[in-house]
């Protein structure tokens, strides 16, 4: 299991967040994914998705529910692709994309971004770097990442941020 402690300037509340993922078959799996407020006690959210995945095209899909304290129990289908703009596979043009609805199917949500992805292993001893300069489409807002072995941090042009540390 995948846990992390999360916290962002729009919460001011340390999360815990955790994920596992059950394979179904070599190329898919269930993921199951959730989220505790600390301050509250209370969940706030929960996704559970089926992944397919085609490594020959560097594309996974997704679709299934996600609970969200603010809108409730959610469907919702996603993908990404992958672009390799190196041969050594270290800086990666990426497109990703979400798209919910609600239990009527209505009030449909769009998330999507472009991004690039640069990788840099042993940075120093045994510290690996990522870093990633994107674009939400839909929100118009540039963002970065910036991910250093277990610490992620996200900020973005609007003036959200998050930190996360994976345990």
């Amino acid at each position: 299991m995948e846990t992390s402690l999360r916290y962002s300037e729009d919460s001011k509340a340390l999360r815990i967040h955790a994920k596992e993922k059950f394979p179904i078959d070599s190329k898919t799996h269930l993921q199951v994914q959730g989220e505790l407020d600390t301050r509250t006690g209370t969940p706030t959210n929960f996704c559970a998705l089926i992944r397919r995945f085609y490594p020959d095209l560097l594309t996974s899909l997704g679709v299934g529910l996600r609970y969200d304290k603010r809108d409730k129990v959610r469907y919702t289908v996603r993908g990404k692709k992958s672009f390799l703009v190196t041969n050594n596979g270290l800086v990666n043009f990426v497109v990703k994309g979400r798209y919910d609805v609600d239990q009527e199917f209505k009030g449909g949500e769009s998330e999507g971004a472009a991004e690039f992805t640069f990788s840099i292993f042993n940075f120093q001893r045994d510290q690996d770097v990522r870093l990633k300069l994107g674009y939400e489409v839909f929100e118009q807002v540039p963002y970065l990442q910036i991910r250093e072995n277990n610490w992620t941090l996200n900020a973005d042009m609007n003036g959200r941020w998050n930190i996360r540390f994976d345990l």
